[in-house]
């Protein structure tokens, strides 16, 4: 029943109805972890990854459509400028969807009793992320469990080169599941998502005023993180249907193969303005 709400005809045309579709997929994924596993000693352990996996098998049929969708984009003749148009359309549709899932996790994070952590998971990638000199400390002030790792101390380039390579290698990731799995990025969206719900809801917790510093913190690079992401998402997934429907050797393939590299190139670039704004830009405004 649930992926019949959207249609991606539509979403493409009103790409912020996806917001609400994504509160909407965030807060059921978030209730029926904790109604069916929050109690349970050995699942509980596993709660934020439960999470995560409801909101993709709710997520998959829209991902799947849209990808099919955009690679039929790709058969028509028509200008560079155009098929990026026309992309944007998705990839802004994708980036409501994201909006909608951190709105929901935060919301539900910050709710529930106290004692509940359903993103156990990702506050530990939260103080690993923040805190990585006190790892186990910053874990157990939050509530998950966690082992000790000592990091030094780093420059910004250092930093910057850091945080540029960890996202290519996910960028790669994402690039690669979704060339086996069609949708299959869908799990880097939500990942992502709950994470940076996980640090919304730290901040809530501790001063209600760093919600909008919070907000600002990690949306103000991690949207374009994201952005860069769903494009390599989408380039995998209409080079997966591409194979599927015409073959390694059609005519058809190698201009749609033109039409991906070109996408694969905007959002190496875009991860690189993401990494400028984590290191150099966000200490400076936060």
């Amino acid at each position: 029943m649930l992926e019949s709400i959207v249609n991606p005809k539509k979403a493409e045309r009103k790409p912020w109805h996806m917001l609400f579709i994504g509160i909407l997929y965030g807060s059921i994924s978030m209730l029926l972890a904790y109604v069916m596993f929050a109690k349970d000693v050995i699942n509980s352990q596993y709660i934020g990854w439960i999470v995560v996996m409801f909101s993709v098998i709710f997520s998959m049929p829209f991902i799947y459509f849209t990808i099919k969708l955009e690679e039929s984009k790709d058969e028509r003749p028509s200008s560079e400028l155009w098929l990026l148009r026309e992309h944007g359309r998705a990839i802004m549709a994708f980036l409501w969807l994201f909006v909608g899932f951190v709105i929901a996790f935060s919301f539900w994070h910050m709710v529930l009793p106290n004692g509940v952590n359903l993103l156990n998971a990702q506050v530990g990638t939260f103080c690993q992320i923040n805190n990585n000199d006190n790892l186990a400390q910053c874990m157990e002030q939050y509530g998950v469990g966690g082992n000790n790792a000592l990091t030094g101390q780093v420059t910004n380039k250092d930093r910057f080169f850091a945080i540029l390579s960890n996202n290519v290698y996910v960028l790669i990731f994402t690039l690669i599941l979704s060339l086996i799995m069609g949708a299959g990025a869908i799990f880097v969206l939500a990942w992502n998502a709950s994470v940076i719900a996980a640090a919304i809801g730290i901040f809530a917790k501790s001063q209600i005023h760093h919600i909008p510093t919070g907000l600002g913190r990690y949306l103000i690079h991690g949207l374009p993180e994201i952005a860069a992401y769903f494009i390599a998402a989408l380039a995998g997934g209409i080079l997966s249907v591409g194979i599927i429907k015409h073959g390694w050797k059609s005519e058809k393939f190698f201009d749609m193969l033109e039409d991906i590299l070109l996408l694969i190139m905007i959002a190496i670039g875009v991860l690189i303005i993401a990494a400028f704004i984590e290191v150099f830009i966000t200490p400076l405004l936060f």
